[in-house]
């Protein structure tokens, strides 16, 4: 389910003059409210708490912008103005109502940390549209800008993202956006930001589905970008990967690319396309083209606070139209969870999925991934698995880094790397977690999940395998029973039992559920496990690698 807006907006009327008693419990309540939205909040100035547009004169609202300053300095914030507007008001001065971003600045790497999944059909410019914003360059209209983000040769030779990377875009406390175009590096970036996003650049190709739906999957997206090609419209893999985020739950918006290629009508056939696709009963959403500043507010408030608005915007990576409505975009969209779920989340045991594997040199096996709950420090101790034979084995974490910069401390729902020293790369895989060793962690070969059939050629039956995507979990497992039913057809829904093929894994009563073997595609929910049961204690000492 989607949660309401948590960088809470008020409502103060006016803030002229207050006394010092008023004013020290205003800079209390930003405070308050600074926490509560992880860091930021949205002032509305000339509304009453009721709604009621009353607006201010300009004195008066020159007056309270000072004072909404003081009580923003007071608490090591930073305003901006988003917009300003007329409102229609029995009064013969103008009256105008202001709305304005607090921040605060950034302590201890504790910078809002947002993830957005870039998805589209191969040749749509998502790379493209990733590297102008994060490079500040923009393209030269043969894909230069892209360039810096491929990680393997065959990429630059064909010009189509294979590999799952990762780019960062940030926002300082005055809503600047700080990238590479003024910044060496990453850490450079992390210093000066309050607000980073992380874009993660799926591929786009059918040939790639599987790395798609695993970075959909096991990376836990706040939000999915879909980037669709003017000139082309709607085709490949484009209504897949609309499928796939709604089917996860992650709210989507739209990007259409490359209408400086494009007549007009050309553009406004591709926008009914997306339209019609939206609004049909599958979908439900209610499309918000964003034409205007004014729009890029509406829409940044609007997404996080109702499921089923989607909004879209119209761009070029060439020749830089609409570009800035994006980033005035992404400055004001809130997080998803609010401060007391994340102090949930840390108060609980660790576990850390690992979801890349590496060998550094001079530093020795990394992994990558989320910290799913807890909190995690350096040389904290903790044990990783299952293995094959479903134990899990003792380790160190020697540093944490994110964003590509040291850190200190890793909190739940934060995305980094973990360096593990000289422990044995061969032991681990994509799909493990790391845990606290006082946890007891559920590790299965047999589950059942509640499923619906989303699309499958002939009958699902008994025996059937299919590849389940849960979390970071990606494994073939066999259908081992349908509760009450023999064959499930296209549409159906059914309770089943699967079983793992290769090795058990760590799964979670109430996952997400994704299975999908060549055209045969299904989601549900994970609703029971039958633990694995081992003869011998759950982990084991690390033999030492040699």
């Amino acid at each position: 389910c989607i949660k309401l807006h948590v960088s809470t907006t008020l409502y103060p009327l006016k803030l002229v003059n207050p006394t010092q008693y008023r004013f020290e419990h205003l800079a209390t309540q930003m405070k308050w409210r600074l926490q509560e939205g992880r860091g930021e909040a949205v002032y509305q100035i000339g509304v009453e708490d009721n709604g009621l547009l009353v607006g201010l004169t300009e004195a008066e609202m020159r007056a309270s912008l000072r004072t909404l300053h003081r009580m923003a300095e007071k608490v090591g914030a930073d305003i901006t103005v988003l917009r300003e507007r007329e409102v229609d008001y029995d009064s013969e001065e103008p009256r105008k109502i202001t709305e304005v971003l607090v921040r605060k600045v950034p302590d201890d790497q504790q910078f809002l940390d947002l993830r957005v999944a870039v998805l589209g059909n191969v040749d749509s410019g998502k790379s493209t549209l990733l590297g102008v914003l994060t490079q500040g360059e923009l393209d030269n209209g043969r894909g230069r800008a892209r360039l810096n983000l491929f990680r393997h040769l065959h990429e630059i030779q064909t010009g189509r993202t294979s590999s799952i990377s990762f780019e960062i875009l940030g926002f300082n406390s005055k809503g600047e956006v700080v990238n590479y175009s003024d910044s060496r590096t990453a850490e450079e970036i992390c210093e000066s930001a309050s607000k980073m996003i992380t874009f993660i650049d799926l591929a786009g190709h059918h040939k790639y589905l599987k790395t798609t739906i695993f970075g959909l999957t096991s990376y836990c997206p706040d939000f999915a970008m879909l980037v669709v090609s003017a000139n082309t419209g709607i085709v490949g893999t484009t209504r897949e990967h609309l499928g796939l985020a709604m089917a996860l739950k992650v709210p989507i918006f739209i990007m259409v690319s490359k209408v400086d290629l494009c007549t007009k009508a050309t553009v406004e056939r591709t926008m009914r396309q997306l339209e019609r696709i939206l609004k049909q009963p599958g979908c439900n959403k209610v499309p918000l083209v964003v034409a205007s500043t004014d729009d890029a507010v509406t829409a940044a408030q609007q997404f996080t606070q109702s499921p089923s608005v989607t909004p879209i915007f119209t761009f070029s990576s060439v020749s830089g139209e609409n570009l800035e409505l994006l980033k005035v975009f992404l400055n004001i969209l809130p997080p998803l969870s609010n401060s007391k779920e994340q102090e949930e989340l840390m108060q609980q045991l660790t576990e850390f999925q690992v979801d890349e594997i590496y060998t550094v040199p001079d530093v020795g096996t990394v992994v990558g991934g989320t910290l799913y709950s807890g909190i995690c420090r350096e040389g904290d101790p903790l044990v990783v698995g299952p293995t094959d034979d479903g134990l899990f084995r003792e380790l160190t974490v020697c540093s944490i880094q994110r964003n590509r910069s040291a850190c200190r401390v890793l909190r739940a729902g934060q995305a980094a790397t973990l360096a593990l020293g000289e422990f044995d790369r061969s032991l681990l895989r994509k799909g493990m977690v790391m845990v606290s060793p006082e946890m007891n962690p559920t590790i299965c070969w047999l589950f059942e999940a509640e499923i619906v059939l989303l699309f499958h050629a002939k009958t699902f039956h008994k025996g059937f395998q299919v590849t389940v995507h849960v979390g970071n979990v990606r494994q073939t497992a066999t259908v081992e029973a349908l509760q009450g039913k023999e064959e499930l057809r296209t549409g159906e829904k059914a309770v089943v039992r699967f079983k793992f093929i290769k090795h058990p894994e760590y799964l979670k009563v109430g996952a997400k559920l994704l299975f999908r073997h060549g055209v045969t595609k299904g989601i549900g929910q994970v609703t029971k496990l039958q633990p694995f049961q081992m003869q011998q204690p759950y982990y084991h000492h690390q033999i030492p690698y040699l």
